[in-house]
């Protein structure tokens, strides 16, 4: 069986400036997959609206997708925004099985890193929430935040993509900014 290429993103907040580009690198990094990890149309009453904020087009232009994507719930994300998907994402964590591996995957309002699920060494933990990135092993699980699409806390908006063993973390030009080796 052919390995798989799995690309990662979180928090689009209804910005279809940013939703094009995460879809323009889709496709360039010809990913098998695309996992969204939450709060895909709505900016939240803490945060700026994003740049170009239209959440209904960003609906029409994910849907596009829609064999593709492998979705979980966001804090901001609802019954209302599931009418308008047609890809379920009203649940709040998924379990993926990666080349032997389990990849726990969730928004990170409920899990995170100071409350892990149950996973086992070796498993992967996937999650949004923070518009941080975060790459890393603790206690011998490994660890992402792929950071904000459209609303990054530091500045650089980015996205993660898992192949042939290995993590990596990506600015929106599809730069390296980290990377890990599974082990």
């Amino acid at each position: 069986m052919d390995k798989m290429k799995w690309m990662f993103a979180s928090d689009l907040h209804g910005s279809l400036y940013y939703t094009k580009k995460l879809v323009t690198l889709f496709e360039q990094e010809q990913a098998d997959r695309l996992v969204l990890l939450g709060d895909y149309m709505y900016h939240g009453p803490r945060n700026p609206l994003p740049k170009d904020y239209a959440p209904k087009e960003v609906a029409e232009m994910l849907n596009t997708f829609k064999e593709r994507i492998i979705a979980v719930q966001g804090n901001c994300d609802s019954e209302v925004d599931q009418m308008l998907l047609d890809f379920p994402i009203m649940q709040d964590h998924q379990y993926l099985f990666i080349d032997g591996r389990t990849v726990f995957i969730t928004h990170g309002h409920h899990y995170d890193e100071t409350s892990l699920p149950p996973l086992k060494v070796g498993d992967i933990f996937i999650y949004g929430h923070l518009h941080i990135p975060v790459l890393k092993q603790a206690q011998g699980i490994y660890i992402m935040n792929p950071n904000s699409v459209s609303l990054p806390k530091e500045g650089v908006s980015g996205y993660g993509v898992y192949e042939d063993g290995v993590l990596y973390l990506k600015d929106l030009e599809g730069q390296i900014l980290k990377s890990i080796r599974l082990e």
